[in-house]
């Protein structure tokens, strides 16, 4: 049973600093969940959870947590604030943090599936985006998260707390190439919507609110400077959110949440229903 009258051991300590570092959670095939929403998560879809890191202040407050973690056989082990906030790497840290296996699950996995709503992120570089997609993603009932090309780690630290709990309810799936998932998902029955401020419709327009009532995979691009002509023509058409006000434009996390609504309520309307939203990403497909 897990002793926390006494600090963590040093191996421990060590193991964890380990998986800050992207290649060390690659070898590891584990990474880092801070926060007691994070924590919780993990345990309840049945993730697995190595090791908990615990302050006294944070085991006091979360006590019940805490214990279903220790019931559930995880290494609880009690750390100083100081050495929370290096492994957290944050400011101000929750003081809870677990250590989990990789979630990821292989392309061929979701489109056996038969998805209906898919977020597709090309060149996506900033961790805190990429996890606020990813949320974004899960409340609109998505059915998969794809990372492709260059995208961030999903296991970012800054990603897994951006995401607040959901990397551990849908399939999110890494490392693809762009090319590849585009026709994997398009042979699965989707069309890929290219968003793009310089789309040639938008989605109010009544052809494309049609279009949003049918499978899709939504393509976002890098932060910066969007989707390039080429990664464009892999999409089937490319559509704009509509600006009604004076904003110059919205930012990645933002746009992808009304793209991802606007299919989502679309395809409700028209009784379109994913077969994965929500499910266990550890169960079998």
């Amino acid at each position: 049973m897990p002793n926390l009258n006494s600090y963590a051991s040093t191996a421990r300590l060590k193991a964890a600093r380990r998986l800050t570092k992207r290649a060390l959670r690659q070898r590891e095939r584990a990474f880092l969940a801070e926060g007691p929403q994070a924590v919780s998560e993990a345990l309840a879809t049945g993730t697995r959870v190595s090791g908990l890191f615990v302050t006294g202040p944070a085991e006091a407050r979360h006590a019940e947590l805490v214990a279903a973690a220790r019931d559930a056989g995880v290494d609880v082990q009690l750390v100083s604030g100081e050495i929370m906030s290096e492994l957290a790497q944050t400011v101000t840290p929750q003081g809870l943090l677990a250590v989990c296996d990789f979630v990821d699950v292989p392309l061929d996995s979701v489109t056996a599936a038969r998805p209906v709503l898919v977020a597709l992120l090309a060149n996506v570089r900033d961790p805190g985006n990429a996890g606020t997609v990813l949320r974004a993603a899960d409340a609109a009932g998505a059915d998969a998260v794809i990372f492709a090309d260059a995208s961030v780690d999903i296991y970012n630290g800054k990603c897994v707390r951006a995401s607040a709990g959901s990397i551990f309810h849908l399939p999110v799936v890494a490392g693809v190439r762009l090319p590849e998932t585009v026709a994997a998902l398009r042979k699965a029955g989707l069309r890929i919507l290219a968003a793009d401020g310089r789309g040639g419709s938008t989605l109010d327009d009544p052809d494309t609110r049609t279009v949003l009532g049918s499978p899709a995979a939504w393509l976002f691009g890098n932060e910066a400077w969007g989707l390039p002509e080429d990664l464009l023509a892999l999409a089937d058409e490319s559509v704009a959110v509509p600006i009604y006000g004076r904003a110059e434009s919205l930012n990645l996390a933002t746009a992808a949440a009304v793209c991802l609504y606007a299919s989502a309520s679309a395809q409700r309307s028209v009784g379109t229903v994913g077969s994965t939203a929500h499910r266990n990403p550890l169960d079998p497909i």
